[in-house]
């Protein structure tokens, strides 16, 4: 299990347990945070699951799919470091980890 920070909306950072290979999306959704939607469940098909990486993790993460870049185009609020949540499988890179949950669109 990996330990990850997480900034929820308000700003409250919350160090939360992640299971590796699960992803962000359904560790988040496990642990109560509800403001974020991730309405498709996982599918890459839309992006209410939309998260910031801290920029020193950035490099530990796999890249950004066609897909997924074609998905954070679509946010007011995307910036260098989105990321889809349901894309980000958890594994011992997660350590530490802080994460910021993005503005709904």
């Amino acid at each position: 299990m990996q330990n990850v920070i997480v900034v929820d909306r308000a700003g409250i950072e919350h160090t939360i347990g992640a299971d590796e290979g699960l992803s962000l999306r359904e560790v988040l959704s496990e642990r109560g945070f509800d403001e974020l939607l991730a309405l498709c469940g996982g599918c890459c098909s839309c992006a209410t699951c939309h998260v910031y990486v801290h920029p020193a993790f950035s490099s530990m993460l796999s890249p950004l799919t066609e897909e997924e870049n074609d998905l954070l185009d679509s946010s007011e609020h995307r910036q260098e470091n989105s990321r889809l949540s349901c894309q980000l499988v958890v594994d011992q890179n997660f350590e530490g980890m802080k994460i910021s949950i993005a503005p709904e669109d």
